[in-house]
């Protein structure tokens, strides 16, 4: 699983997984999980802010589905 704050698409934690994907594929037990930001551009209001980022009940609903695969 990789969990960061820039958005998924065409981010770094995408291209990680990529090469992840590439290199180590016979090694996986589970697909590798992206957890970012919304693709939409950054807000500047805070309570959008709290929605746009990831947040803990996404990061551990991708770990459950990671766990149950």
């Amino acid at each position: 699983m990789i969990i960061h704050e820039d958005t998924r698409t065409g981010s770094i934690g995408e291209s990680i997984a990529a090469i992840i994907q590439e290199e180590a594929f016979e090694f996986l037990d589970a697909p590798v999980r992206i957890i970012g930001a919304l693709d939409t551009p950054v807000p500047y209001s805070p309570p959008l802010e709290e929605f746009y980022l990831p947040n803990e009940a996404q990061i551990e609903r991708a770990a459950r589905l990671l766990v149950e695969y």
